[in-house]
């Protein structure tokens, strides 16, 4: 990866305000009025610019995703804005960003956007210079990381679900407390980024556990917010295309009950930790390499959380040959972490699993850009 060596000088950028002048312009009735005036234009202004810069990248060709299942989102914001959609393909770099190959590249915040930003090993050092689009604002988010598995497993092994349930948001509420030293267990456990990067991970992580689409803060961590589902549901249903055509049918029909069981958070939340458990050992596979996205697990293996409510727990690696999806629904492991879309997916080709948990409650994704490309 390239790092970016020299930081891009700060854009000073000087507005004009012509003001009016009254008789009567002490009053404080017409202060407020201005006031609440040039609030409403700055966040006009705000918004116009978003627009102009989706805009001016979409007409150039020049807006990048990866296309490995969050693209949907870029897809829903360019209809939004009247554009086509159609984006470039991203590596796993940020280089097509540094060298203005693409203009207006997808970053996660708790990964790609921490490379861009800061001059850590393998970062970019931009600074604060850069642009963000974040899709929360532009109304087109949609959730990331749950907890899931079998259907079946759940009517098997109800208070062993429960148990690693409660376990494991334990394990969140934590690290989302304390991200520095969730960072370090996790760089312990085998991290696949530098330590630097695992500290910033953990701190934007914990941001998405707690604070929702809209920006409010989110007390029940793992709870399930059957409206930010539904705009997800509704998202995938108009941009996904599964090779199958029956299963691309079955997606349509798809409701929120044939992918989400939240009795299971109820009972987790509302429990003293004492469990019957019917399987004492369980294994949960992860969407990607061991890092700060997946904190709340860690901290709850090394706390000694799972033992505590008599779960021995094995966390295994995402990335590999089998998916997650295809890794619960065939046995391998118990649980695992995916994205909403995928379970999705996955049950309209056939599978059965439910979600039990939402750990994200906001997408993670933003687009972020030079202004200075935009001027």
């Amino acid at each position: 990866m390239k790092k970016k060596t020299m930081k891009l000088a700060s854009l000073l950028l000087a507005a004009t305000v012509t003001f009016s002048i009254f008789s009567g312009c002490g009053d404080s009735s017409a202060k407020d009025v201005s006031e609440e005036n040039t609030s409403k234009q700055t966040s006009k202004e705000a918004k116009t610019s978003d627009e102009a810069v989706i805009k001016a990248a979409a007409k150039a060709g020049k807006v990048g995703n990866w296309g490995l299942g969050n693209e949907y989102e870029v897809l829903a914001l360019l209809e939004k804005y009247g554009l086509p959609t159609e984006y470039l393909s991203e590596d796993f770099t940020m280089d097509g960003f540094d060298d203005d190959s693409i203009t207006l590249a997808s970053a996660m915040t708790y990964n790609e956007l921490g490379l861009v930003q800061n001059d850590y090993d393998g970062g970019y050092g931009y600074g604060d210079s850069v642009g963000i689009i974040d899709m929360n604002d532009q109304g087109v988010a949609m959730l990331e990381d749950n907890i899931f598995c079998t259907r079946k497993f759940t009517e098997d092994n109800p208070n062993t679900v429960a148990a690693f349930l409660y376990a494991s948001l334990k394990g969140w509420e934590y690290a989302v407390a304390n991200p520095d030293e969730a960072a370090e267990i996790c760089y312990k456990y085998g991290s696949s980024v530098s330590a630097e990067h695992q500290a910033y991970m953990a701190k934007e992580v914990a941001k998405l556990v707690t604070t929702d689409m809209s920006g409010n803060t989110v007390s029940d961590v793992g709870k399930i917010d059957d409206t930010a589902m539904e705009q997800t549901l509704d998202i995938a249903k108009k941009y996904v295309t599964l090779d199958d055509s029956e299963a691309n049918t079955a997606l349509q029909a798809i409701t929120l009950d044939d992918i989400r069981e939240s009795s299971f958070f109820e009972t987790a939340k509302v429990s003293d930790g004492s469990f019957d458990v019917e399987k004492p050992e369980v294994s949960i596979q992860l969407k990607w390499l061991p890092q700060a996205q997946f904190m709340g697990y860690y901290v709850a293996l090394d706390k000694g959380y799972y033992e505590e409510v008599g779960l021995t727990v094995k966390i295994v690696s995402g990335g590999g040959d089998i998916a997650e999806t295809t890794a619960v629904n065939n046995g391998t492991v118990d649980f695992g972490v995916t994205w909403v879309t995928n379970l999705a997916s996955a049950n309209a080709g056939g599978m059965d699993l439910v979600e039990i948990a939402q750990i994200y409650q906001k997408s993670g994704l933003v687009l972020v850009y030079k202004p200075e490309n935009f001027q």
